[in-house]
């Protein structure tokens, strides 16, 4: 009888000690996940090219690139693959980097951007140069999907007095 208190007892303290070290050790692991978290936040410069390119390199990735706007555009929004609702979203195209003489659209990469930061660039012109943050929340269709998180005009063009 009197064996199976003293079992019972040395368990109890073998339990205890373990789950006071766990306990301890949760409590620690907060301190250090603000550290992992900055890093995995901070942009990734590069170029809409280089993201076109390797979608999947960027996934789940925030992005940093310069670029020259298009237009806002209704493109990819509510593909239920990547769903963007239009009630919420605008979706804008940006020029290709590697034509100069004309002007043509980057379609293979899908920017939107949250109706109410859409409305603060409603001025934006066909040409203007911007720097964008954005998450690549989707690779569907074999396409980069961005949730532009920061829109930044470098340069305005003048417009033609008419």
């Amino acid at each position: 009888m009197n064996k199976k208190i003293i079992n019972s007892v040395i368990f109890i303290l073998i339990f205890g000690l373990f789950a006071t070290h766990n306990c301890f050790v949760f409590a620690q692991a907060p301190k250090q996940a603000p550290k992992q978290q900055t890093a995995a936040n901070k942009p990734i410069n590069t170029t809409a090219l280089n993201i076109v390119a390797s979608p999947q390199k960027y996934i789940n990735k925030t992005v940093k690139f310069q670029a020259t706007f298009d237009k806002f555009s209704t493109l990819g929004l509510d593909y239920s693959k990547a769903m963007r609702p239009s009630t919420k979203y605008i979706g804008i195209l940006i020029q290709r980097d590697d034509v100069i003489d004309h002007n043509i659209p980057l379609s293979e990469m899908k920017l939107f951007l949250k109706k109410e930061l859409a409305e603060k660039h409603i001025d934006l012109d066909t040409g203007d140069k911007i720097e964008l943050t954005a998450k690549v929340f989707s690779t569907a269709l074999g396409d980069p999907w961005l949730d532009v998180e920061n829109l930044t005009v470098i340069k305005k063009i003048k417009k033609e007095n008419k």
